[in-house]
């Protein structure tokens, strides 16, 4: 068994990445991210936190928008168009989950295709269905980085998928067909209304493990030499941490690591390629930008 180590995979792309800013600069191109948060809510507060800094770290231009959680759902529409026309921004996101008065997809919708750093405009989404260029969500294609990263062969391989939600499961599935040394893969996606799910998992190359239900996954359910992806983060009460809880995966970490070749733990596995990614995406439309000169 070996562990996937995800922060030190993310620390290499962040270094390339870093060299490709470094290069735009040179042609006067400063990547820039535009981000809006609407409200308190502390996971959110904390990712855009971290994307702030990444922001920081890669030299990027940053356009950091903390709205209150009143906005209403017109506002919010201007604030994404005025990102929309601003020369200097070639990503957009709006963090997620928003306030309940505000129509999520309309905002995701009110975002140009051309700046959709998360990948989830209907317009980005049909693109990577029928594998034309296009921005990939940040955690499937940090999955798939890190894989291949890893020297795990996807191609021929049978991956099985827990997980149907558009943010992983069928996104990632999408990614892995395709024709591509990244892809071709044979994929299982899995569900709530899968019958004998271990069934399916047993007999995976490749598990991916993204329900949002702690150690879902046993060891009685992998293969002996899988190569496990655990995406789930789940908060566990533990009086003996300081913070009062512990994060653990989808995955029975403990026990499935006697089986598995590779896996990625949690925290320090998927976790730091997604921030990443949102980067990747951001540097990549500042590419495009460059080469549509």
């Amino acid at each position: 068994m070996a562990i996937i180590d995800g922060k030190r995979i993310a620390t290499e792309l962040r270094d390339e990445l870093a060299r490709e800013v470094a290069r735009l600069k040179e042609r006067g191109i400063t990547p820039g991210l535009g981000v809006i948060l609407v409200g308190e809510n502390p996971a959110s507060v904390s990712y855009v936190t971290g994307k702030e800094q990444a922001c920081r770290d890669l030299g990027l231009y940053s356009d950091n928008r903390h709205l209150p959680e009143s906005l209403s759902e017109e506002r919010l529409v201007e604030h994404i168009r005025e990102l929309n026309a601003d020369p200097r921004i070639h990503g957009i996101l709006v963090q997620l989950p928003l306030p309940g008065h505000i129509d999520a997809q309309r905002a995701l919708m009110a975002i140009a295709p051309s700046k959709d750093a998360d990948g989830f405009h209907p317009e980005s989404v049909g693109r990577l269905l029928l594998g034309r260029p296009t921005f990939v969500p940040c955690t499937p294609n940090g999955i798939v980085k890190l894989l291949a990263r890893s020297g795990v062969r996807i191609p021929g391989s049978h991956v099985v998928i827990v997980g149907r939600s558009i943010l992983v499961g069928r996104t990632l599935a999408n990614l892995l067909v395709q024709k591509s040394d990244e892809g071709n893969a044979t994929v299982t996606l899995c569900h709530s209304h899968t019958r004998d799910l271990a069934s399916l998992t047993v007999q995976a190359d490749i598990l991916v493990a993204a329900t949002g239900s702690p150690s879902l996954v046993t060891a009685e359910m992998v293969k002996q030499g899988a190569v496990v992806v655990d995406v789930g983060v789940n908060r566990i009460e533990d009086p003996s941490k300081k913070r009062g809880f512990r994060l653990v995966g989808d995955v029975d970490f403990d026990r499935v690591k006697e089986k598995a070749s590779l896996i990625t733990p949690v925290p320090g596995g998927v976790g730091p390629m997604t921030i990443t990614m949102l980067m990747y995406n951001t540097v990549q439309s500042a590419r495009r930008m460059e080469e549509g000169r």
